[in-house]
């Protein structure tokens, strides 16, 4: 049986339930071989199905599976209860704010003294969750979440470096954003809202979800007030010359629903997807390809030049809205000034 993604009518709730589902699914897949008492387990399972009040009453039942014998019930449930406080004391408002970059939010805040066992244990969980809920919400919502860059392990399960574009890349793109064959209709809106993540670095889910009142004219910028996860608001500037003309063109012909500042042809906001394929095809246009071709990639630009251009992490961390400094750190990954100080350590030896 599949259930709204937003199924209680609030997060905490609705977190809970979707983990008593999980729990229960566990329970009934793991072996049973161990069980001493199948009546006391089948009783479990059936106070899951009614649900739980609360995270404790959760544990309580978790705690029970594991005596009677049920072994590796732990394994999942704990790391979802942690995720659980985690994000509770975030006040986000909705499942659907829950992404990839959250959850390593909270993967490199919990468990940095953990064994590598522990944390690939963690990371399963995480990854085994969502994709339950992948499949069992009625919405069609997908997390999607691989935690392929996740960095809280060591070695060969390392994290991965961000792909992102040169300034040379930068330069082509923005170049084919403004040549590319969009329909009349919907050109001067596509070239707005990607401009606007590329030069200021927010998320896809925050530009989507800008209203008309956040865009607020100052001199020869705008400054966008932005509602980040956790309902926690940051601002970020743009200076107008980099957006004006498609603003002022795209406002001209805007019918959106709610004051969303950008939205479809049903006045309904645009979804990630096609933000994502806009992006793509404009890389392949100008001869562009990179190992991730999304709009994320320019998000990962925007940070990866911001940080080469002030080496200022606490800068970084407070334009992408990163709950973590630990996240902001990724973008270190490249240099210049210092690969060249490394390059010319072996230059005074004869």
């Amino acid at each position: 049986m599949k259930y709204r993604l937003d199924f209680k009518d609030d997060f905490s709730k609705t977190l809970l339930f979707w983990i008593e589902r999980y729990i229960r699914f566990k329970l009934t897949s793991l072996s049973n071989t161990q069980v001493k008492d199948q009546e006391q387990l089948a009783s479990i399972i059936h106070q899951l199905t009614l649900g739980t009040k609360s995270i404790e009453e959760l544990a309580n039942l978790a705690r029970q599976a594991r005596n009677v014998g049920l072994i590796g019930v732990n394994t999942y449930f704990k790391p979802l209860e942690k995720l659980y406080r985690f994000l509770t004391s975030l006040g986000l408002a909705s499942m659907k704010e829950i992404d990839e970059e959250l959850i390593i939010d909270f993967l490199t805040s919990t468990t940095g003294g953990l064994s590598d066992a522990t944390k690939k244990n963690y990371r399963i969980a995480m990854i085994n969750f969502f994709g339950y809920i992948d499949k069992n919400n009625e919405d069609n919502h997908i997390y999607s979440i691989e935690l392929k860059n996740w960095g809280g392990l060591r070695g060969k399960a390392g994290q991965k470096l961000p792909v992102f574009l040169s300034e040379d890349e930068i330069a082509r793109f923005l170049e084919a954003i403004d040549t590319y064959p969009f329909r009349s209709d919907v050109a001067a809106r596509n070239r707005a809202i990607i401009k606007l993540i590329l030069y200021t670095g927010i998320r896809v889910s925050e530009a989507i979800n800008l209203k008309i009142k956040d865009l607020m004219p100052q001199e020869d910028v705008y400054l966008v007030n932005i509602k980040g996860k956790g309902n926690k608001y940051r601002v970020v500037m743009i200076k107008k010359r980099h957006i004006q003309k498609d603003l002022e063109e795209w406002l001209q012909h805007r019918t959106c629903h709610d004051q969303l500042l950008f939205c479809n042809k049903k006045g309904t906001p645009l979804t990630q997807a096609y933000i994502s394929r806009m992006v793509e095809k404009i890389l392949l246009s100008c001869g562009i390809r990179k190992e991730k071709n999304g709009a994320h990639m320019l998000r990962h630009t925007f940070a990866t030049l911001l940080y080469n251009k002030s080496k200022d992490l606490v800068l970084v961390q407070e334009a992408l809205g990163h709950a973590s400094l630990d996240t902001s750190r990724i973008y270190t990954h490249f240099d210049p000034d210092r690969l060249k100080r490394a390059a010319s350590v072996m230059d005074d030896i004869k």
